[in-house]
């Protein structure tokens, strides 16, 4: 491959990751996707259409993958989430410090993305402190520290850390067996669950899940085949194009939102490369602010009171450093990583729930307090 058709085959996939980015900012605009307000739904009104929601998106990504690995298109073993080490304190805890802190700052990162398409400037001072402390705890003081405590308790196993190659190895099926019968165990029971409500499955709620599984696949097909050489012609080695972590890649944006900051503030170095997950993060944006001018629905909103910027800064602050430590957000891990059956996701997804789950009965019990 020439120097001219790498550059021109980088450009497409950066081109086709935005262009997946905008359509997932304003499909999350149109329909209201939310995991904050799945868990904040289903915790303090008892209703779980869009937690469905959420679980159909994962159930959908998680069989998606499956067929892709099957296939031979894309293995757990070619991801981001791809390591024989098993991080899993470093995934329990930053997954339950991601969901507090995505209740304090109203929204995951993604949301507060879309958010900032419509309008709101409280997102705004989100993201960017969300990607400070991102980028503090991927190569700053935060990194020591996490290097120094969590990431030190690990399991090594022989394998890479998927459930599927972890079935592959205990039970001696093929790799491509393991992938489709671990999918379907962890994926048909969320797809039944999801769709056993009626009011999950009306138009808005299909489109809403099954669209976010899609773009993740899709997401997931930009990286991992058409990014993807089996030889690079300046390395001679095996590599996904246009990635952060030179592995395959799909939507994540705590860690990308730090590589955001880092790509502008340092532009002029010669080593800053444009990837996937720094066009995601304004993708997002763009393709939300799309669909709220055209509906009318873009609003100018700022911060309540210091009480209200208080809790976002905060919150903005827990999601950043807990991003990084679980490998990735509410979208990154619940159904990104969980897609791939990562053993990190598989403990991160939980702790999320738990940890936003205490940051909603926070919130309740405050404004009763006020009361």
């Amino acid at each position: 491959m020439t120097e001219g058709a790498l550059a021109t085959l980088t450009w497409q996939v950066l081109g086709a990751a935005f262009l997946l980015s905008a359509a997932l900012g304003a499909l999350v605009q149109a329909t209201g996707f939310c995991t904050m307000g799945a868990v904040s739904d289903a915790v303090i009104l008892g209703r779980w259409t869009r937690m469905r929601q959420w679980m159909l998106a994962a159930a959908v990504a998680t069989l998606g993958f499956a067929a892709l690995s099957a296939s031979g298109v894309l293995t757990p073993a070619q991801t981001l989430y791809a390591t024989p080490r098993w991080l899993w304190l470093s995934a329990l805890v930053g997954g339950a410090v991601f969901g507090l802190g995505m209740v304090l700052a109203s929204g995951c990162i993604s949301r507060n993305l879309v958010r900032l398409g419509a309008g709101n400037l409280k997102s705004l001072v989100v993201a960017l402190v969300t990607g400070v402390a991102a980028f503090a705890t991927l190569k700053g003081l935060t990194a020591v520290w996490r290097v120094a405590t969590v990431d030190r308790v690990a399991a090594d196993l022989v394998t890479n850390a998927d459930l599927a190659s972890v079935l592959a190895r205990a039970s001696g099926m093929a790799p491509a067996t393991a992938a489709v019968a671990a999918a379907l165990a962890v994926g048909a029971p969320l797809l039944l669950w999801a769709l056993s409500s009626q009011e999950a499955r009306t138009g808005r709620s299909l489109a809403a899940g099954l669209g976010v599984g899609l773009l993740v696949l899709a997401m997931w097909g930009v990286t991992g085949h058409l990014g993807h050489l089996g030889e690079h012609p300046e390395t001679l080695q095996e590599s996904w194009l246009a990635t952060n972590s030179t592995r395959a890649e799909a939507f994540s944006f705590a860690a990308p939102a730090a590589y955001l900051l880092d790509w502008v503030l340092f532009f002029s170095d010669a080593s800053k490369r444009t990837t996937v997950g720094i066009v995601s993060v304004p993708g997002v944006i763009l393709g939300s602010a799309a669909v709220a001018l055209a509906s009318g629905t873009f609003r100018w909103e700022g911060f309540a009171d210091t009480a209200d910027l208080g809790h976002h800064l905060v919150g903005a602050t827990l999601m950043g450093i807990g991003g990084v430590m679980a490998m990735g957000c509410s979208i990154g891990q619940g159904v990104t990583g969980l897609s791939t059956l990562s053993l990190t996701s598989l403990v991160a997804l939980p702790a999320m729930l738990a940890g936003a789950t205490a940051g909603v009965k926070y919130q309740a019990w405050r404004v009763e307090r006020m009361a």
